[in-house]
């Protein structure tokens, strides 16, 4: 591993969906959470995680309110801030940024998920393909977008990949940017890096050791509800708590936006070449240990 200072902002992102503009006006509080993903690599069962271990298995949390989407440019940015700034609880808010579009606050914590792109792609495509005119209407329609409108996805999910693979996140935003940003400051004491497919294998594990980080005590006797309440099968019975707006924008609501939480449903549809090409891209984008770690969760 390397070292990595505390980084600087460089640059705006605005699109379709960043206002990174946002970040120059928050105020930090000095235990805010922060909670980082490109997108779909499980940015919301990482914020019911952290409702739970604040909240001590609570039940009935409106997470998706409580937990919003900073950089996402609806509502406008007053709003927002407004609405961030009046929460009385320990905040846990989330980004979808590259480091270098972000103002670091040097005391909150932040919290990076990590997913193989190939998984991110089926479940990105799950949710474009079940976006409603709503979610066009938002993304769109409102006053201040910079650069096209975002348009419905190809029928064919292959060739939903090869765009984001050779148009660099296409429709949406650099994937790799953003994990090659993120892995440059791994090593700060306020970062810590989870990946999609450990909390599959050990969510018990994980949760403990992300508690651990975030300095917050769990209480034992409640500890089987955090688990049952962290569940993929409760949070897809619950999901209109988690998902914005409670799933008004994708068809079939929230249940369609946490759609099935597995890895690998690419392995049915792309060749040996289709998946090599993503591997030599992450290869050529990415340190080794980089792209070992968004493949396989292992740190070396």
């Amino acid at each position: 591993m390397g070292s990595a200072a505390s980084p600087v902002k460089t640059r705006e992102l605005n699109n379709h969906h960043f206002d990174s503009t946002i970040w120059n006006d928050f105020k930090f509080r000095n235990d805010d959470i922060i909670i980082s993903t490109y997108a779909k690599s499980g940015t919301t069962w990482m914020q019911q995680i952290i409702t739970q271990l604040l909240f001590n298995g609570e039940e009935g949390l409106e997470v998706a309110e409580m937990s919003p989407w900073l950089d996402l440019r609806v509502p406008p940015k007053d709003l927002k801030l407004a609405a961030v700034e009046a929460q009385t609880h320990r905040r846990f808010l989330k980004t979808h940024l590259p480091v270098d579009a972000l103002v670091f606050g040097a005391k909150a914590k932040y919290i990076y998920i990590g997913r193989d792109g190939r998984d991110v792609v089926w479940s990105l495509y799950n949710h474009h393909v079940n976006a409603n005119a709503a979610w066009y209407a938002a993304l769109n329609d409102t006053p201040g977008r910079v650069g096209p409108p975002i348009e419905p996805p190809p029928a064919s999910i292959l060739q939903y990949y090869n765009d984001w693979l050779e148009k660099d996140g296409f429709p949406f935003w650099s994937f790799w940017e953003n994990a090659r940003t993120w892995w440059e400051i791994r090593d700060l004491p306020n970062v810590l890096f989870v990946h999609f497919s450990n909390l599959k294998k050990d969510m018990p594990g994980e949760i403990r050791r992300i508690a651990e980080f975030l300095e917050t005590p769990i209480d034992e006797s409640k500890w089987d509800d955090i688990l049952r309440h962290c569940s993929f099968d409760y949070m897809k019975a619950h999901a209109t708590q988690s998902v914005p707006l409670g799933g008004a924008f994708w068809d079939g609501g929230a249940e369609t936006f946490i759609h099935k939480g597995t890895n690998g449903r690419w392995r049915d549809v792309l060749s040996a070449e289709d998946s090599a090409r993503y591997e030599k891209r992450a290869a050529s984008e990415l340190e080794s240990d980089c792209a070992h770690w968004l493949a396989t969760g292992e740190l070396r």
